[in-house]
């Protein structure tokens, strides 16, 4: 899962934090592990990216619906004169693509070691062991810095870079199929703005499926599963009338 802060400056950084957290509690309730691969810290709090993998049963299936443009309204604790402010991160969700869903040849990937940033201690920061892989004919980039070793982080970030690869055919897939189906669900478009947090109001709003829910301090603290419920629910419904019309 990456969480990258959009438009809002600061303010989107701290969201991007908020994104984060909620993710990280929902996977502590479903008994999955988080692992951070990289992260750059936003200067007031939270971050301007930050890179982490889940393991656990039906991963991919049940967060695949995070992936698009959150956006928060509230007033940001750097405003002083009390205006709500919009600002925005996205999430993006990869599958981890196993070696036989995508084949990389070495000559295609140009492999940079440079002194990490991220937390470890001096041990981490002091050697060349963060990797950064740049896959030259799409220009895709995946970086790791969370390992002492060069090594272990060379092959976490090639496994970053298998599944950033695999997510660019699947949403080219995922586009054709929409169009197809005329999906509300998963369209495959990447930057499409699909869940809003307005923070006066104490509300969310999924613009996928039109889904309100009035219970924002529970949903930011990792009380998601009523809404994957509800877009799982529509996405089955979506894949059934679409069988029902085939035969």
């Amino acid at each position: 899962v990456e969480i990258r802060a959009g438009t809002g400056g600061d303010e989107a950084s701290i969201f991007a934090g908020d994104l984060f957290r909620m993710y990280t509690k929902y996977c502590e309730g479903r008994g999955w592990k988080t692992n951070v691969i990289d992260l750059s810290e936003g200067t007031s709090g939270g971050y301007k990216e930050i890179q982490f993998e889940v393991s656990g049963t039906d991963v991919y299936g049940t967060l695949k619906f995070e992936a698009g443009v959150h956006r928060v309204q509230r007033v940001p604790q750097t405003e002083t004169q009390g205006r709500v402010h919009t600002s925005a991160a996205t999430v993006m969700v990869l599958p981890e693509a196993e070696d036989f869903d995508v084949q990389i040849d070495p000559k295609d990937v140009r492999i940079d070691f440079f002194c990490s940033s991220g937390p470890g201690g001096q041990s981490v920061n002091t050697t060349y062991s963060a990797v950064r892989l740049t896959h030259i004919p799409t220009g895709l980039v995946a970086q790791c810095q969370d390992q002492k070793s060069k090594h272990k982080n060379k092959d976490k970030a090639f496994r970053v870079l298998r599944s950033r690869l695999y997510d660019l055919e699947l949403a080219k897939k995922q586009e054709e199929d929409a169009a197809k189906r005329n999906s509300q669900v998963s369209s495959g478009d990447r930057s499409a703005k699909i869940r809003t947090y307005n923070y006066p109001q104490g509300r969310v709003t999924d613009h996928r499926i039109g889904l309100t829910l009035y219970d924002l301090s529970n949903i930011i603290d990792g009380d998601i599963q009523k809404i994957i419920d509800e877009l799982s629910f529509v996405e089955n419904t979506e894949k059934l009338r679409e069988a029902s019309e085939i035969f």
